[in-house]
């Protein structure tokens, strides 16, 4: 029998390959570990492409916001831009084509993907597919999850317009780590739904001092109107109490703490803001959430940060009757009959047209102050839900694709994902962010 060779460590010959072995396949490991942070490296430089087909893809494009959206990135994605329009009935992507077509020809060419939220594997390939996804598909929490998932585990940019408080919690509980790992930013509520209330109080905040405990208002006013689409998406959130009562609380067991930090988001009470000359009705939307979470996130909104956002309503009368009309809609809303009738009013895929958008606007309204100082600051524009919702939608979408960000990944707000770049692009695309007072 030959004798075992042993080291001077005391090891025999085969023990030695053995630990070679795994010697090299640390190696490998490291080496594949070292490529995915220079890939995850490049793709956070500005004018650097993953190796993927598009640099977006607009899923659900033939929707009534969907199809606007198309229209905005038409006319103003970059040249070089691969885009790309996705959906599950592929005759309505082709008309759409010909649509967009007919008023910018370099559309003729333009890819269509046939995807159906419900089909796990054509989502996954989509995900794959594209540097960032936008989806205008809701109700979300009934068709937005397989679409998140996929972009989480693909290291893909999501951005979509939930305004649904359920779906944003459920979402960061179940892929936020994942996204993390990834490098995907997950992006919701890029519409009306959160972008003038989380820019808006993103742009304040910058207007008062550094350190100190800072307190924001939001007082919203519109005369626009909506779609069937936006209103089945309001009503299932409604009906879904419940629900999200109970995403929420799982939410809060996987938030990090922040020591030393307070932030908050009372929703306040009905009241005359003197600031305003207006009655403040307390707006119980996605909005204050998402706000508090870019203050969570960002250390520039202070020590100690509070905000609370209010519909802006000029007469009393007015006012009595809104509220009345939110909680009787909320009330309807728990009754499944009621809530499918309610939906049954408003066709789904409709909304108002080109010459109502046209006459509609937004403006919200700030009121800044700490360290001494008080600021009012002011966003406006045109057709909140519609057309400026498919202008900050697609833009952001662009953001992701082009702009030098910060090397952030997980679910993240605007404010948090895309900041100052974002803001850029809204006011050069003319959303107004101004300073109107400072005292």
């Amino acid at each position: 029998m030959d004798e075992e060779v042993r080291r001077a460590d005391g090891a025999t010959e085969p023990e030695r390959d053995r630990e070679r072995e795994r010697d090299r396949d640390r190696d490998h490991d490291h080496d594949q570990e070292r490529d995915r942070d220079r890939d995850h490296d490049r793709d956070r430089e500005p004018g650097r492409r993953r190796e993927r087909p598009y640099d977006v893809v607009l899923f659900g494009a033939t929707g009534f916001v969907g199809a606007l959206t198309a229209e905005y990135l038409a006319a103003h994605a970059p040249a070089d831009c691969r885009w790309a329009l996705a959906g599950r009935d592929l005759g309505k992507l082709e008309r759409l084509r010909e649509r967009l077509t007919a008023l910018h020809p370099g559309c003729a060419s333009l890819p269509l993907l046939r995807a159906d939220a419900a089909d796990t594997t054509a989502v996954r390939e989509l995900a794959a597919s594209t540097r960032v996804l936008a989806t205008t598909v809701g109700p979300y929490v009934l068709y937005g999850a397989e679409l998140v998932a996929a972009c989480a585990a693909a290291g893909t940019d999501y951005v979509d317009l939930t305004g649904e408080p359920e779906f944003v919690d459920r979402m960061y509980v179940e892929h936020d780590a994942r996204a993390r790992e990834t490098g995907a930013r997950l992006v919701h509520a890029c519409g009306f739904d959160s972008v003038p209330a989380d820019l808006g109080a993103y742009f304040t905040v910058g207007q008062l001092p550094e350190g100190a405990a800072l307190r924001v208002d939001g007082f919203m006013r519109s005369n626009a109107t909506f779609s069937g689409g936006t209103l089945a998406s309001a009503l299932t959130a409604m009906g879904r109490g419940p629900q999200t009562l109970a995403a929420a609380r799982e939410r809060r067991l996987h938030e990090p703490r922040l020591p030393g930090r307070r932030v908050s988001g009372p929703l306040g009470a009905p009241r005359f803001s003197r600031e305003t000359g207006t009655w403040a009705l307390p707006l119980p939307t996605l909005d204050h959430r998402i706000v508090t979470r870019s203050a969570a996130a960002l250390e520039r909104y202070g020590p100690d940060f509070r905000y609370r956002q209010y519909a802006s309503v000029k007469h009393l009368p007015v006012a009595v009757g809104g509220a009345a009309a939110v909680g009787g809609a909320v009330a309807l809303a728990q009754l499944p009959a009621a809530r499918r009738w309610l939906m049954g009013r408003w066709e789904a895929g409709r909304g108002p047209d080109a010459e109502r958008r046209a006459r509609s606007w937004f403006t919200v309204r700030f009121v800044g102050e700490g360290g001494g100082r008080r600021v009012f600051t002011e966003v406006s524009g045109g057709d909140p839900g519609y057309g400026e919702t498919a202008k900050m939608l697609a833009e952001s979408a662009l953001c992701l694709a082009y702009d030098a960000l910060p090397d952030r990944a997980g679910q993240l707000t605007t404010a948090v994902a895309m900041g100052d770049a974002l803001l850029d692009r809204l006011q050069k695309a003319g959303i107004r962010f101004r300073v109107t007072s400072v005292r």
